[in-house]
């Protein structure tokens, strides 16, 4: 079982940003835990006399509407406004309070303007904890006539890495808490797939050692509460990854944080960053919990 005993929904107060919080509110009342809900403005002049109050009239505001709370916020709810660049803000804020889940939303942008990267993205890459990254025009579950949560299949992305690994985890405490069908995926190079067919038939190719290794991650004992399957795709990951989900109707894909160099993920987006960017459906992008070690950011708490 996962702790969330804290969560952080960042939002810029516009409607799309706010949907974050339907997902913020339902899984603080799943996991009875706090939920800091931040705004991050650019520049100290904007945090300053009416324009602070405003901000948190806003702030509230947004929190109400999606909980369906009457004038005030909802117990165990709080708000802050940060200063500085949204991203370096957020993951900075994370640390210090600590949270233990990150929940936000991400838009769907144009080919040429996701070469830049998002708030989003940028978040993901060095956030002191796990990201929840929900997007407009996906698969949804949670909140939507209610707080509860319906989550009824979980698909992992694993290269057999430590991140892949953390992010089963957090697949595995998902899918026992809500009985959910738990799907593994492991995505083998083209070049690979193509060499199976000149190995002798005695040795094991790569197709059955990555299918054995995904039987083997799961415990025993996951078998006995929810249904699990196990797919060996041969591609391009982020495309196998999305075409699984999309086919088989996934409501949430796990998937570890690393990937290729920041040049290389500037410019081209590594496998999590496209998987972000296109998921039908929303993305855990797995992290382990550690503390920030830049300066703390300039929080103004909202009373």
């Amino acid at each position: 079982m996962i702790t969330i005993k804290r969560i952080l929904c960042p939002t810029d107060l516009s409607a799309e940003s706010d949907a974050a919080l339907r997902y913020a509110i339902a899984l603080a009342g799943a996991y009875e835990a706090k939920l800091l809900v931040c705004h991050c403005a650019a520049n100290s002049t904007s945090v300053e006399g009416l324009a602070r109050e405003e901000l948190k009239e806003r702030v509230e505001a947004s929190v109400r509407e999606w909980a369906g709370a009457g004038d005030g916020l909802p117990s165990g709810c709080e708000s802050i406004i940060l200063r500085g660049d949204a991203d370096e803000a957020i993951n900075k804020a994370a640390a210090e309070w600590p949270a233990d889940l990150i929940v936000m939303r991400s838009r769907r942008r144009p080919v040429a303007a996701a070469l830049l990267g998002s708030t989003a993205e940028a978040v993901c890459r060095t956030a002191p904890c796990p990201v929840l990254i929900t997007h407009p025009d996906e698969r949804e579950w949670a909140g939507l006539t209610s707080r509860e949560i319906a989550l009824r299949k979980i698909l992992v992305a694993s290269d057999f890495s430590i991140d892949s690994e953390l992010a089963l985890q957090l697949a595995l405490s998902f899918a026992q808490e809500y009985q959910a069908e738990l799907h593994l995926l492991h995505a083998l190079p083209v070049t690979l797939a193509q060499a199976v067919l000149d190995l002798p038939p005695e040795m094991e190719s790569d197709f059955q050692r990555a299918a054995r290794l995904l039987k083997q991650s799961v415990p025993d004992e996951a078998y006995l509460w929810c249904n699990v399957f196990h797919a060996v795709k041969s591609g391009q990951p982020y495309r196998e990854i999305l075409s699984y989900a999309e086919e088989n109707e996934i409501d949430l894909i796990c998937i570890g944080a690393h990937g290729a160099g920041f040049a290389m993920r500037a410019l081209f987006g590594s496998n999590t960053d496209r998987v972000l960017r296109q998921a039908p459906c929303p993305v855990l992008v797995a992290r382990p919990l550690k503390p920030v070690s830049n300066a703390s950011p300039k929080l103004i708490n909202l009373p």
